[in-house]
């Protein structure tokens, strides 16, 4: 009996002992102090160190909007969007996936572009040759070049029109603001046409087999749950995904 109450008086101890010990531990944890010191700008540099950092936290929270509106990435998933719709399959594949997709064959159109940009402006903003105002300048003419070699003349005269302004004297002239919302009704107008053309040959599949089922008295069986491996067939003995794909990156110019 003495020998089990030591062991218990034993086990106890240590176990105090352990207690005391992580609680001196948590003790000596330094906990971070993080302060942010605002205070007024003594010389011009300070405001204007201020306004470039506030500049650059607009255009990284802007950076998402800027991708899909100035690039290839909206032509890409209108169209990708019309092919989900026009195969009838619900959630196959993802909307995850389609963007994913659209957005590394984006990085691929836009390349030659992105490696202008970083050649001429950001290199040199990052080497101390250029101020970041003409790093930004240089940058985006590249995309601008990009731009405007996809846009519709319709379109700028449109926004010209509405905005009140003189006509430019040549394509190279028009303002990046017009240029903007001119490209993404473009865009919307490419993805939109190659759409109708992606649904005609399975449209023509959802009749064929319609008219099927309707001769052969089956009216309670849907169509579209008879039609659906059909089309996913004939999508694949077509090379569906690369003759759509390659089609869309040699629609730009």
């Amino acid at each position: 009996m003495k020998k089990y109450f030591f062991i218990i008086i034993t086990i106890t101890l240590v176990l105090l002992s352990a207690t005391n010990s992580f609680a001196q531990s948590k003790q000596t944890i330094p906990f971070p102090k993080i302060g942010i010191d605002i205070g007024a700008a003594s010389t011009p540099e300070d405001v204007s160190t201020t306004l470039q950092i506030l500049l650059l936290m607009t255009i990284l929270s802007l950076a998402p909007s800027i991708l899909i509106m100035t690039t290839s990435y909206l032509r890409l998933i209108i169209v990708f969007h019309f092919l989900k719709t026009a195969l009838g399959t619900q959630s196959m594949p993802p909307s995850q996936l389609l963007a994913g997709i659209a957005l590394f064959i984006t990085f691929f159109i836009m390349a030659p572009t992105f490696t202008k940009i970083n050649d001429e402006a950001l290199q040199p903003l990052m080497k101390g040759e250029m101020k970041i105002e003409e790093a930004m300048d240089k940058g985006v003419e590249p995309l601008r070049l990009f731009m405007l070699n996809n846009v519709r003349d319709e379109d700028i005269a449109l926004f010209i029109d509405m905005a009140k302004i003189e006509l430019p004297e040549t394509r190279a002239d028009v303002p990046t603001y017009i240029l903007l919302p001119s490209f993404a009704i473009s865009e919307l107008r490419a993805g939109f046409i190659i759409g109708f053309f992606i649904f005609i040959p399975f449209i023509m599949v959802d009749m064929i087999i319609a008219s099927i089922l309707l001769s052969m008295g089956m009216m309670m069986i849907p169509p579209m749950m008879i039609s659906l491996p059909f089309k996913i067939l004939l999508f694949i003995l077509i090379d569906g995904w690369g003759l759509i794909i390659g089609s869309v990156i040699r629609s730009f110019g």
